[in-house]
């Protein structure tokens, strides 16, 4: 074998791994636990191979199996990294700061990162007390997902990567070239706006915190209604949100990560 060839070639147990983290997205919607042929449809793996790695997730700590029903849920050891990577982030550092930005605005604040298709919620007024778990948007449809897909980091992938533009409300932008404009004038404006695409009655300003790179590290968003959020207060909304953006900027980015 030539060393392109080597070079091109995935690690030894690379498709195991991916596997088996692709049973762990399984669980992204908090829905009821899961049988090893729910796994296999969702994934499209045999029943059999789905069961091999669920027991192997067992095993490990990252899946729990109900001895009763022989379904599977999320293990402890996904509770602890997830405790800790929260922590190491600085992400319970930014809570005071959106809770700060929501009285400034009367809105709700909210803080989110790119996951594939989607923008999801870590910190801020939507993510659910009870379990943790914040809100995953479809990016062409929400203003955090048009600021992350407007300043992207290594990798990411733009606009091609999301597939089919699914249609919320009639406003949603579903046409990959006006999709392509949009984030344009997000860039020329140093944010993006939802005005009633993802659901009728919520507007929505977005604004990334940056790095040294000029890559949204982080969106965030003050969600509201067009009656609270108008036209006239958008500047004002703008301004608070930039300021929050700054301070988590420095409680959330290392000190040569920082935009200048």
């Amino acid at each position: 074998m030539t060393e392109a060839a080597t070079a091109q070639s995935p690690p030894a147990g690379a498709q195991a791994v991916q596997r088996a983290l692709g049973l762990l997205h399984c669980f992204h919607d908090n829905g009821p636990d899961l049988s090893a042929s729910d796994l296999a449809r969702r994934t499209g793996l045999s029943v059999s191979t789905a069961h091999r790695l669920a027991r192997t997730l067992v095993s490990t700590g990252f899946l729990d199996q109900d001895e009763r029903t022989a379904r599977y849920r999320l293990g402890p050891a996904v509770a602890e990294l997830g405790q800790l990577t929260f922590h190491q982030r600085g992400l319970h550092l930014a809570g005071p700061e959106l809770e700060l930005l929501s009285r400034r605005t009367g809105a709700t604040a909210d803080l989110a990162i790119r996951s594939g298709p989607h923008a999801v919620i870590l910190v801020g007024a939507s993510v659910r007390p009870d379990t943790g778990l914040g809100l995953r948007r479809p990016l062409h449809s929400t203003a955090l997902g048009k600021v992350l897909l407007a300043w992207p980091r290594p990798g990411e992938g733009g606009e091609p990567a999301l597939g089919r533009l699914e249609s919320f409300t009639e406003r949603t932008i579903t046409e990959p070239e006006l999709l392509l404009a949009e984030l344009e004038r997000v860039r020329e404006n140093g944010y993006a706006l939802n005005d009633g695409e993802s659901a009728a009655g919520v507007r929505t300003v977005a604004v990334p915190v940056l790095d040294a790179a000029g890559q949204a590290r982080f969106a965030l968003a003050v969600r509201s209604t067009p009656e609270h959020l108008t036209d006239e207060r958008l500047e004002r909304f703008l301004g608070h949100a930039r300021t929050c953006a700054g301070a988590l900027g420095v409680l959330l980015l290392a000190p040569e990560q920082r935009a200048g």
